[in-house]
């Protein structure tokens, strides 16, 4: 199934949850500028790290150095037969640089999927996050019922809390979310793409959701 999807929404919405959901139910590539971040970082990526120099205090990453590393992400895959996009594009710019880019393959846009969430459940969603420093695994504080000493139920490594998962940071994150990203919502929907999607409900409520609206769509 042809499908050209952005996921758009706040940090902590479960955009990455309900894109690798639709990459398997519609065998399409998902391809989240999150997970590329960290695979560069891993990688000792000269962009990535400059990127992640931004990140790490809840700033947004320059549109240039965006465009960039997504540019190269983008020409590792096939895009005419589908794709689902999550964390780009951030900002108008940003935006058009992705209709430019996909112009010159032929391909559009079919639909942007709104994440809608209060902004009192990112914090408790993000900041509440532990990570294991071995296998990478995430836990929540706050769903997880995690103890303070808690260690990693996979492997066994010791959980912490990422410098952009901080509460201050996650507040911060926010605020730029709201300056800078929410702007896209008219962008969108001014072209006839946004679908809102209540992103409050259980995992499966959500992508059962994102499910139904697309096939309205079709």
């Amino acid at each position: 199934m042809k499908t050209h999807l952005v996921l758009f929404g706040p940090p902590g919405a479960g955009k990455g949850t309900q894109g690798q959901f639709l990459s398997k139910d519609l065998g399409i590539p998902f391809i989240s500028s999150g997970d590329e971040l960290r695979e560069g970082i891993n990688k000792k990526s000269e962009i990535a790290e400059k990127m992640y120099s931004f990140i790490k205090n809840g700033e947004l990453v320059p549109d240039i150095i965006v465009e960039e590393f997504m540019s190269k992400i983008l020409d590792q895959h096939t895009l005419d037969k589908g794709f689902i996009l999550d964390g780009f594009p951030r900002t108008i710019h940003q935006a058009e640089f992705l209709n430019i880019y996909l112009s010159k393959i032929n391909v559009n846009l079919d639909a942007v999927i709104f994440f809608l969430i209060p902004k009192e459940e990112i914090v408790k969603r993000i900041s509440g996050r532990r990570t294991c420093e071995h296998c990478s695994t995430v836990y929540n504080i706050y769903f997880n019922s995690l103890k303070d000493d808690a260690k990693c139920k996979r492997c066994g490594g010791n959980l912490v809390q990422r410098e952009d998962d901080k509460e201050e940071v996650v507040i911060r994150r926010i605020e730029v979310y709201e300056e800078k990203t929410e702007p896209l919502i008219a962008y969108y929907k001014n072209k006839g793409l946004l679908i809102e999607v209540d992103a409050l409900g259980a995992v499966e409520e959500v992508s059962k959701c994102i499910k139904e609206v697309l096939s309205d769509r079709a």
